[in-house]
């Protein structure tokens, strides 16, 4: 298991452990990534000055699965099935149109504070942590052999629940993350960039506490 993974799975078992009542909220909807790209420049032999690229939004659907561990703590751990993002080259090359996708693998594990008592109709929230996301299935029409870096870096975001019953309601969020990635492609010359993604997310579906 990859470090990162190792980290955010022993935090998880901390805080459960720590849990004085057993109390699960799982969440599913959709997730809207929508990244505010910008890179360091694309830099190699034979690439005009001023080259450059910018990542496309993607949906996908979401799996939280929340661990109370006090009256308003809870431990989050978001999964979701990963979305496929694009980049399209900009600047000089934009002719190049689109130059690369990736599935965007992106475990992330909040800690939240819930503001209001349990139970009550509308509860809204807050919650910091860390992100992990790896970039798998990375290819090119061009036939480049891309590598993305993994990256770490902090998570946090904001939502609220609507209770529409004892156990089951609406929610919605948005969220921030660091993620930021080293990217070197490989064919008729080597080409490189650092990405910072700057990713937002806006989050709805519904929860089921249990």
């Amino acid at each position: 298991m990859h470090q990162p993974l190792r980290l955010l799975a022993l935090a998880a078992l901390v805080a459960c452990g720590a849990a004085q009542a057993q109390v699960w909220t799982v969440k599913g909807g959709v997730i809207r990534y929508a990244p505010d790209s910008r890179t360091s420049g694309v830099t190699g032999v034979g690439i005009p000055a001023g080259a450059d690229a910018e990542v496309g939004a993607a949906n996908t659907p979401l799996l939280t699965l929340e661990y109370d561990i006090g009256r308003n703590l809870g431990v989050e751990l978001v999964l979701g099935v990963p979305p496929t993002i694009k980049a399209r080259a900009t600047g000089s090359v934009a002719f190049l149109g689109e130059v690369l996708s990736a599935k965007n693998v992106a475990p992330t594990l909040l800690c939240n504070y819930h503001f209001g008592s349990t139970g009550a109709l509308f509860r809204p929230y807050v919650g910091v942590g860390i992100n992990y996301t790896k970039f798998t299935d990375v290819k090119s029409p061009y036939g480049w052999d891309v590598k993305i870096e993994d990256s770490v870096g902090w998570a946090a975001h904001v939502g609220a629940n609507l209770a529409l019953g004892k156990d089951w309601g609406l929610f919605v969020s948005y969220g921030r993350a660091k993620v930021k990635s080293d990217l070197v492609a490989v064919g008729a010359t080597v080409i490189r960039t650092t990405i910072d993604f700057r990713p937002s997310t806006y989050t709805a579906g519904a929860y089921f506490a249990f």
